[in-house]
């Protein structure tokens, strides 16, 4: 990365010129989700610039300090825009947590009490859609199912699950259909009548019914 400054309007104007990143290594990765260590340190340093720190001794602001970094590592980016959402979960966190303590302070009016938890509120929902906004993007590439048809037939299970258009699937189900059919309406051999003068007389091929 080369930087240039030129004068222009009585102000200094920076130039940077992109070359190959000669930061490639990715041995924070596991901060920022990104192979540029420089990107990586920024984001770490992003997260831990949101802590609140006003009242923290130098151990306390070590244990934060820490713990942001631990927390950036559990949650694993592993690109630079989930690195990104985990900073911003981070910097969400905090501030309602802060919102939330400043709510409980015994000292509160009840107006003051009543806007940190509003404020937590919100800084909680934002929370809930980072996360889900972070979920869908790890989970763009699972496989998806889709059902078109179900076939349920007397005294079966329905299966459930993609089906291929095409001539011989058509084909395949008319012919389960048809032997349905087949079932249903088979013909059976007539039951002998009690009265034989109603029973009746089977007739030869080509002979005409003769009139009684």
């Amino acid at each position: 990365m080369t930087r240039k400054k030129r004068a222009g309007g009585g102000k200094k104007a920076t130039i940077v010129l992109a070359n190959e990143a000669d930061d490639l290594k990715g041995a924070l990765k596991h901060l920022g989700g990104s192979r540029s260590d420089d990107w990586n340190n920024i984001l770490a340093n992003q997260a831990i610039n949101t802590l609140w720190l006003k009242h923290s001794d130098e151990e306390t602001r070590d244990q934060q300090y820490d713990a942001t970094l631990f927390a950036l590592i559990g949650i694993g980016p592993r690109d630079e825009l989930e690195g990104m959402i985990s900073a911003q979960l981070l910097a969400a966190h905090n501030a309602a947590m802060e919102c939330y303590r400043r709510a409980m302070l015994a000292e509160q009016t009840f107006e003051a009490r009543r806007e940190n938890l509003s404020q937590a509120n919100k800084l909680s929902r934002t929370y809930a859609a980072l996360l889900d906004a972070l979920n869908r993007h790890r989970g763009k590439g699972q496989q998806k199912v889709t059902v078109e048809h179900v076939h349920v037939h007397s005294g079966g299970q329905a299966i459930v699950g993609p089906v291929a258009p095409g001539r011989r699937g058509i084909k395949n189900t008319e012919g389960e259909l048809d032997a349905m059919r087949g079932i249903a309406y088979e013909p059976s051999t007539p039951m002998r009548s009690p009265d034989p003068e109603r029973e009746p007389v089977p007739i030869a091929g080509g002979a005409r019914k003769t009139a009684l």
